[in-house]
């Protein structure tokens, strides 16, 4: 039976990495990642001039270390799409060790950074926050966990991905974190859905996840201030949400021009958690869409890409991956138009964060290895293997 292939034209014995890299990467997600960056770069000078003027830093401060980070959150990027899976899921399952450790280590030495939640971690005047390098491996090490399930006598890796889960959910939900800790709870259950978990024990999840809601409103005044307003009938307009939503209806359809727009000077986290704010004024709702659809272009095309996939560790956590990076953009950009709570929650490769950007960057490098078209076997070798 003829070998299946799908994609671009097949790796060949021999070749070289890069042009057999060349061939084989999702090129459009590639350009995407790229117009997502240069975005960035563009809103950021915007964006963080009025903060570096506030703190008596050079103009363009921020706007140089973005473009520092994001110089190597690319490279790091390209060199994680060059991995074969197996190397994914080993350099996955090491660096959540690593992160994991670290995340541990916050109470202890951790930095609250005027925030109130103790997330960052203050090494050699860097400040690196370790949950955003512990998704895309909780991600891996779920997928390996699942994929291991799936064969014959394998061991029990649905209960061990639920219970690290639970773990890992719980150590950013103490910080707190909730944004992050809902973060990694969807990517699971969206993963476990993928492995073939059970649709009641799926429905079970979400109930759980409610009530924990619930519990967060009671226990924290953190967590019970962002809700209520959220769900208050009018929003102050003195708050970061009120600017916002004020910016965003200002800006209108092609916005109020390049360098006009004034919510850059009101809020605080404009270059990070409401950079959507600043894009929506200058630019209006057409650069808004541009984001968008660079951001649905990735996620829908690895997707795609990988229902064809054999693999089920590829096929698990490739989709993870995907997922967890179009809800993060999804969250960032519904708080911003107050479609959800405030959540703290950075925009992928457009938002100012060293940790934010070379995070992702991982993620996203993982993804595209995962997405790589590959020779897939003989269907007769996977059907064998699954008997």
């Amino acid at each position: 039976m003829t070998e299946m292939v799908f994609g671009a034209t097949p790796a060949r014995v021999g070749d070289p990495i890069l042009p057999r890299w060349w061939r084989t990467i999702d090129r459009w997600s590639l350009a995407c990642v790229l117009g997502l960056f240069a975005i960035g770069l563009l809103l950021g000078l915007a964006a963080s001039v009025p903060l570096a003027e506030k703190n008596s830093l050079p103009q363009f401060y921020y706007v140089s270390r973005q473009a520092l980070f994001g110089g190597v959150a690319l490279v790091v990027m390209l060199l994680f799409s060059m991995l074969s899976p197996k190397q994914v899921r080993r350099l996955g399952v090491t660096g959540f060790a690593v992160a994991l450790l670290l995340l541990l280590a916050l109470p202890f030495v951790g930095d609250d950074h005027g925030k109130g939640a103790i997330r960052w971690l203050s090494i050699g005047g860097l400040s690196l926050q370790p949950s955003e390098f512990l998704k895309p491996g909780f991600v891996a090490i779920c997928a390996w966990f699942m994929a291991s399930a799936q064969e014959v006598g394998g061991p029990p890796g649905r209960a061990y991905s639920a219970v690290l889960a639970v773990v890992v959910v719980v150590m950013l939900a103490l910080q707190p974190d909730f944004g992050q800790a809902s973060l990694v709870l969807f990517s699971w259950i969206v993963m476990y859905f993928i492995a073939g978990a059970p649709m009641l024990l799926l429905i079970c999840m979400v109930v759980m996840a409610v009530f924990g809601g619930i519990f967060a409103y009671g226990a924290s005044d953190h967590v019970a201030r962002r809700i209520d307003g959220f769900l208050a009938s009018e929003v102050d307009p003195r708050t970061q949400l009120g600017y916002a939503t004020n910016a965003i209806q200002e800006g209108g359809f092609f916005g109020v021009g390049v360098g006009e727009g004034s919510v850059k000077w009101s809020l605080p986290d404009a270059h990070t958690d409401f950079i959507i704010a600043v894009a929506a004024e200058e630019y209006g709702f057409i650069m808004v869409m541009v984001i968008i659809a660079l951001y649905s272009t990735i996620v829908i095309r690895s997707l795609s890409r990988l229902l064809r996939e054999r693999d089920p560790f590829t096929r698990i956590a490739g989709t993870g991956l995907a997922c967890a990076f179009g809800v993060q953009a999804l969250i960032n950009m519904g708080v911003a138009v107050r479609l959800l709570p405030a959540k703290g929650m950075t925009l992928p490769f457009i938002s100012y964060g060293g940790s934010s950007l070379v995070a992702s960057g991982i993620a996203l490098g993982m993804l595209l290895a995962l997405t790589r078209s590959r020779p897939q076997g003989e269907i007769a070798d996977v059907l064998g293997r699954n008997r």
